[in-house]
């Protein structure tokens, strides 16, 4: 079911910064330890590696690299509005704790109260827009004037360095990195205006994604496999047909609820899975490369770190400018959420 929201014009991203972890590891760690039963999947674009990707230490927890994006993003908005957010959004996608997020903890490193937090488990790669979606929700309601929005992964450095599972084709994918934004309800704070956000539940495929380990066993038993997201022919099918499918289907919602085509978009923002979902997702927009921004080759799959860390990517070496029409657009896990964000820069 689609559902689309038209953000309060006030809706101001008025900070956006990342950060990626020093370790920078090149495509040819993981093809020292490929073996060739392991690389039958090589060949199927879902799996072609990028170049280099940023590995968490196995001491760097999620809140540890938020609150190092948040270092940055002070130096944006300073220290006072970011202690002042009402609200702080988190979205880990390997929770250092089972059963805990990372709000309360990121709140208390930082030495915030803010009179709400909330982490977004099931936003996926997605899960920068749907913050978006609900900071302007609350903004509406009138419950919150500002809202701290912030997402990391450490799952390259942790779950894909496996013995056993750094061998699979799909290990080189994953980057490890964190994302902060400052979002405020004020017409002349001059930030990036929160136009329109569009969100597609699909609920019909969230059993889809499921965790592999041999031998079989739920992820709290002990046990000796090392878990990991499996990956079938069949899955990999399926994932691709949607993927290409539910984000140029949002993308092309937001652009129409500002009165755009797809080539009218000045840039589109994804999230950044592989080089064939990227060529695919521009070219149903009819938009060239230098209008789609990719930060794959440098850091893989940032899963829900994507979309902001390539949106500030290209706002800081100028790729965007001021006054330009951009989409942002994502969708989550094997196809469950989608959801696209327009903003006038």
């Amino acid at each position: 079911m689609d559902e689309l929201v038209t953000a309060a014009p006030t809706a101001q991203i008025v900070g956006l910064a990342s950060h990626l972890p020093e370790n920078r590891v090149p495509a040819d760690y993981f093809r020292a330890f490929a073996d060739a039963d392991s690389r039958t999947l090589t060949f199927d674009p879902m799996f072609a590696p990028p170049a280099f990707r940023h590995h968490a230490g196995a001491g760097e927890s999620n809140v540890d690299l938020m609150c190092t994006a948040v270092d940055r993003l002070r130096e944006q908005v300073g220290g006072s509005e970011i202690e002042r957010a009402d609200v702080v959004l988190t979205h880990s996608q390997l929770p250092d704790l089972p059963v805990v997020g990372c709000g309360g903890d990121v709140a208390r490193r930082l030495g915030t109260a803010p009179s709400l937090v909330l982490d977004l488990h099931n936003g996926g790669c997605a899960a920068f827009l749907l913050m978006l979606h609900l900071a302007h929700t609350m903004f509406s309601a009138g419950t919150a004037r500002s809202a701290l929005l912030l997402t990391a992964t450490n799952a390259a450095g942790n779950v894909f360095t496996q013995e056993h599972v750094r061998t699979l084709p799909q290990a080189s994918i994953p980057g490890d990195g964190a994302a902060a934004a400052l979002v405020v309800a004020d017409p002349g704070a001059g930030g990036i205006e929160v136009r329109h956000v569009q969100l597609a539940q699909h609920s019909e495929y969230a059993g889809d994604m499921t965790a592999a380990v041999d031998p079989p066993r739920k992820y709290w038993e002990p046990g000796e496999g090392q878990l990991h997201v499996g990956f079938t022919e069949s899955k990999i099918a399926k994932v691709l047909a949607r993927g290409n499918r539910l984000v140029p289907e949002v993308a092309l919602a937001a652009a129409a609820a500002g009165g755009l085509t797809g080539p009218q978009v000045s840039h589109l923002v994804t999230n950044q899975p592989n080089r064939t979902f990227l060529r695919n997702w521009r070219e149903a927009l009819e938009l060239p490369p230098e209008r789609h921004p990719d930060t794959f080759d440098e850091c893989g799959n940032l899963f829900a770190v994507g979309v902001p860390h390539t949106l500030a990517t290209a706002r800081a070496d100028g790729r965007i400018g001021a006054g330009e029409d951009v989409v942002l657009a994502a969708f989550a896990h094997a196809g469950d959420f989608a959801a696209a964000a327009l903003l006038r820069t």
